[in-house]
C-alpha cells in the first residue's frame, strides 16, 4: 500500500483522484472506480503497490510494439484492477477486482525485484501490460526510474484513460506505449466499456507531444465498430498524430460477455488495412492472424520487405544502419543497430 501521488483533499475528508479520466470523487472509506484505491481517513492510498498478480517474459511483438527492438525480450507486469469494465476483456479475470470484502489478490514483488528479474532475463523493456497500467500507476512509476537506470526502457500497454497529469509525471520515465483506440464513437465507449472517447484522444496526442512512441490497436468487432465510416474515422485520426504511427488491427474471438457474438472476418481485417494505407498510415498490421502478410513491415517509401513475422517470432530483419537497404529510408520506431539483417 502506498499513498497516491496524483490526488487533492476536498472538505469532509472527501478527496478527488487525478490518476485516471475518470477523476473520482471518492468518500472517506470508499473506492475509487478502478476499484484499488481506497480514501482512508482523506488519504487516497493505492492498495496494489508492489503486489504483482502476474509476471512473464514475452516477445515484445506481444503486446503489439513492432517498431520497440524488434525480435527482443520484454519483461511484463501486472497488478489486479482497470478503470474500464469492457465486455469483451481478454484478461477479465484480472482486470475485474472484487468488491472490497475480499482481499487484493496478487503476491509481493518490490520495484527493485522486478529490475534484478528483468536484468537476468535479458529483457531490453519492462512492459506493464495485461491490465490497466493507470492503475497501478506509483509502482510502475518507480519500476520505471529504476529501469532507465539500468539501461531498460518502459512500455505501456493501455487504454489511454489517463490523465494529463499523470502523464506528464510519468513521461521521461516512460518510452513507448501500445494505445487501445476502441472505436471513434463515444456511444461504444459508454455502452460496452463504462469510458469515454475524449480522454483517450487527449492521451494520444499528448503522448506524440511528450516524445513518447506510441502504437495503436483496435479490436474490431463484428457489427459494433467495423463499419468503413468508423474505421475510416479511426484511420484520419492516427493520421493526424503523425503518418510513422503504427496501426494494429486486431481480430475479435468470442469471450467474457460477447461470447455470443463471432470472431472477425478476415475480409474485415484486409478491408481496414486497406482504409489504414489509404489514409497514408506508413506502417499498418494485422492482428490474432499469425501468418498473415499483415504481420510484417515494409519500408514506408519503396515497399521492400523489413522485417518478417509470424505471429510474435521475428523471422528476418533486412536494414543497414536501420535503414532499408534498397532506398535508404530510415525506419520509425526505437531501435539498436545490433537488430539489422537477423
Amino acid at each position: 500500500m502506498k499513498e497516491t501521488i496524483l490526488y487533492e483533499k476536498l472538505n469532509n475528508d472527501y478527496v478527488r483522484c487525478h490518476v485516471c479520466a475518470h477523476r473520482c470523487k471518492i468518500a472517506p472509506s470508499r473506492l475509487g472506480a478502478c476499484g484499488v484505491r481506497e480514501n482512508r481517513s482523506g488519504t487516497l492510498y493505492s492498495l496494489v503497490y508492489g503486489t504483482s498478480i502476474a509476471e512473464s517474459i514475452d516477445p515484445i511483438e506481444k503486446k503489439p510494439l513492432f517498431h520497440v527492438y524488434p525480435g527482443s525480450k520484454s519483461y511484463s507486469i501486472a497488478t489486479v484492477g482497470c478503470n474500464f469494465r469492457c465486455d469483451f476483456c481478454q484478461n477479465y479475470d484480472i482486470s475485474q477486482v472484487p468488491r472490497r470484502e475480499e482481499k487484493i489478490r496478487g503476491h509481493s514483488s518490490m520495484p527493485e525485484e522486478i529490475i534484478e528479474r528483468a536484468l537476468r532475463t535479458g529483457s531490453k523493456t519492462i512492459a506493464y501490460t495485461y491490465t490497466e497500467p493507470t492503475i497501478f500507476f506509483e509502482y510502475a512509476l518507480d519500476i520505471g526510474k529504476m529501469a532507465h537506470k539500468e539501461g531498460i526502457k518502459n512500455v505501456f500497454v493501455t487504454n489511454g484513460f489517463m490523465t494529463g497529469e499523470a502523464l506528464e509525471e510519468i513521461a521521461p520515465w516512460l518510452d513507448a506505449a501500445n494505445v487501445d483506440l476502441k472505436s471513434f464513437r463515444n456511444e461504444f465507449y459508454k455502452k460496452y466499456c463504462k469510458g469515454k472517447l475524449q480522454p483517450v484522444l487527449d492521451s494520444l496526442r499528448k503522448m506524440k507531444d511528450l516524445g513518447i512512441w506510441v502504437e495503436v490497436t483496435t479490436l474490431i468487432i463484428p457489427a459494433l465498430n467495423d463499419s468503413r465510416e468508423e474505421l475510416r474515422d479511426i484511420a484520419r485520426y492516427i493520421h493526424s498524430l503523425g503518418p510513422e504511427t503504427p496501426w494494429h488491427i486486431s481480430r475479435f474471438h468470442p469471450q467474457y460477455r460477447m461470447e455470443n457474438l463471432p470472431p472477425t472476418p478476415l475480409a474485415t481485417i484486409h478491408m481496414a488495412s486497406e482504409i489504414g494505407k489509404e489514409a497514408g498510415l506508413k506502417y499498418v498490421y494485422a492482428g490474432n492472424v499469425p501468418g498473415d502478410d499483415g504481420e510484417n513491415t515494409y519500408c514506408s517509401n519503396c515497399g521492400r520487405l523489413l522485417i518478417k513475422r509470424y505471429g510474435f517470432k521475428v523471422e528476418k530483419i533486412d536494414l543497414r544502419e536501420l535503414k532499408c537497404p534498397a532506398c535508404k529510408t530510415l525506419l520509425d520506431g526505437i531501435y539498436e543497430s545490433s537488430w539489422d539483417n537477423i
